[in-house]
């Protein structure tokens, strides 16, 4: 009998056995090294552009990790009204107008395309899996835009990459293991499929509307290729672009791009300070939707 039971205990898998005192401490050690990958550059980045001109000449003129004397002088001056706040109320119109409208499509032809026996629904998914293993070129697409008047327009950066086909399929995917009696109870009393979709289905939806909103804001807030092909007014510059041109490119920033008339702080702070606030926005969004985001990733992982 006890050589069955302990039989049993060797059968047993490898991860349900208590991990030793070494091992717990390899996985501790690993995972505060990663933690530290990522805390340490993103914490010298907000040291910096909080230093002054005698923290960063102390540092050789680089990069800080302790900012000393806390000087604000550099989101003061990037947010004083100049080409960075410009930029970053076109960033957040962009990103809020594209999000919503990207999840409305989306859902509306997920919707569509997960319903049984819909027109032209069977020809249509496999046009949508087509988008997803033939994406379009750069040049048909820019000659698209250039075709459609968009050259120099807010909607050239919304309209060309709306919709995307990935995210069709998954929220197809979480669509269709909705249950089906839901659907079949509200048609038997009258409801159309506006009034389904609206008041069932998308209620019921809220963690893929939240994981594929976030993917679509993502998508907008950083977007500085789109703009560079087709945004030619410097007025225009979305916030991706002006962190491409001034921290990328380590552009100079003076006072005329800021509206400043003072003194401008240092150059390296300045940089860091628009770092910091393009980085920010989307930092502050993931804590509404991270109850929904671990069960929106499990999307289509698990069956039955």
């Amino acid at each position: 009998m006890k050589a069955s039971a302990r039989t049993g205990e060797r059968k047993r898998p490898v991860w349900m056995e208590k991990p030793s005192l070494l091992v717990q401490i390899g996985k501790t050690l690993v995972l505060g090294i990663s933690v530290a990958l990522v805390i340490v550059p993103f914490w010298s980045i907000i040291a910096t552009s909080l230093a002054s001109q005698e923290t960063i000449n102390a540092a050789a003129g680089g990069m800080v990790m302790w900012p000393g004397p806390i000087d604000l002088s550099s989101y003061t001056a990037v947010l004083g009204g100049g080409v960075v706040t410009r930029a970053m109320i076109i960033s957040i119109l962009i990103t809020v107008v594209g999000t919503l409208l990207s999840l409305a499509t989306t859902a509306g032809l997920a919707y569509w395309l997960s319903r049984s026996g819909a027109a032209g629904a069977k020809p249509m998914t496999l046009l949508v899996l087509g988008a997803v293993l033939f994406t379009p070129g750069l040049i048909p697409t820019y000659l698209v835009v250039r075709q459609l008047g968009l050259i120099d327009s807010y909607w050239s950066l919304i309209l060309p990459v709306m919709i995307n086909a990935f995210n069709v399929i998954v929220m197809r995917a979480f669509f269709q293991d909705l249950p089906r009696e839901l659907f079949e109870s509200a048609a038997i009393d009258g409801a159309s499929s506006a009034t389904i979709l609206f008041r069932i289905v998308l209620p019921l939806s809220k963690a893929v509307l939240a994981v594929i909103g976030l993917f679509y804001a993502v998508s907008y807030w950083n977007a500085f290729f789109n703009a560079l092909l087709y945004i030619q007014s410097t007025d225009k510059w979305p916030m991706a672009l002006v962190l491409r041109t001034y921290v990328v490119n380590q552009t100079s920033i003076g006072g005329d791009q800021l509206g400043a008339t003072e003194a401008l702080p240092p150059q390296l702070s300045l940089q860091m300070a628009i770092l910091v606030i393009a980085v920010v926005p989307i930092l502050l969004v993931y804590p509404f939707i991270q109850r929904h985001f671990a069960k929106g990733v499990m999307i289509g992982a698990v069956k039955g």
